[in-house]
């Protein structure tokens, strides 16, 4: 029960600060969106702080795991990218209140980290990891031509979140697929054998 209701607020505080942005979100409006008492929020977060990060940190967990199953069920190089630019752009186009927190805190992460956003800088990490993973092993295996995995995963990861930006701003009219392609084809035609 405590799970659940824990995932139904960060539910709610996503959605409110996706509208309100932080500055502008209440713990009470919070509490209204997720249909119990202001007091009751408290029992379960400290702060509204405490609250956007734990927000920020489940949603970035999910989407970890979820291109992490993508990537590992694909076979081939050029698979496992075009598997973690689709479930990224799939799972933001699904929580385009959660992309709106993530976006903004991705790009207001300090070095080194304030307290609070080490988990936030670790889990961006971990993403960049996934990919430097597969570029290595396509270095390796001669599918692409040899060259910085690590800084290519870091541009990967910017090239789909800029991606992800102009779908999510409506400047894209392209169905998702298309941009994935289109996407896919710029990055390979760089970094392909």
């Amino acid at each position: 029960m405590t799970e659940f209701r824990c995932t139904e607020i960060l539910d709610a505080a996503r959605k409110v600060f996706a509208e309100k942005g932080f500055s502008e979100t209440t713990m009470e409006q919070i509490a209204d969106h997720a249909g119990i008492a202001k007091g009751t929020l408290y029992l379960y977060f400290k702060s509204k702080r405490d609250i956007y990060m734990a927000a920020l940190t489940q949603g970035i967990r999910s989407l970890n795991a979820e291109s992490r199953r993508q990537v590992e069920a694909a076979t081939a190089a050029r698979d496992k990218l075009r598997a973690f630019i689709e479930t990224r752009v799939s799972y933001f186009e699904r929580n385009r209140d959660f992309f709106l927190i993530y976006h903004s805190e991705i790009g207001n992460l300090r070095v080194p980290p304030a307290a609070g956003e080490s988990e936030i800088s670790e889990l961006y990490l971990a993403q960049a990891q996934l990919l430097d993973g597969v570029l290595r092993a396509a270095v390796a295996n001669g599918e692409i031509r040899d060259l910085r995995p690590d800084a290519t995963a870091f541009a990967v990861l910017d090239l789909t979140r800029g991606m992800i930006v102009m779908r999510l701003l409506g400047w894209s009219k392209a169905d998702p697929q298309a941009d994935v392609q289109h996407l896919m084809e710029l990055i390979w035609r760089g970094i392909g054998a």
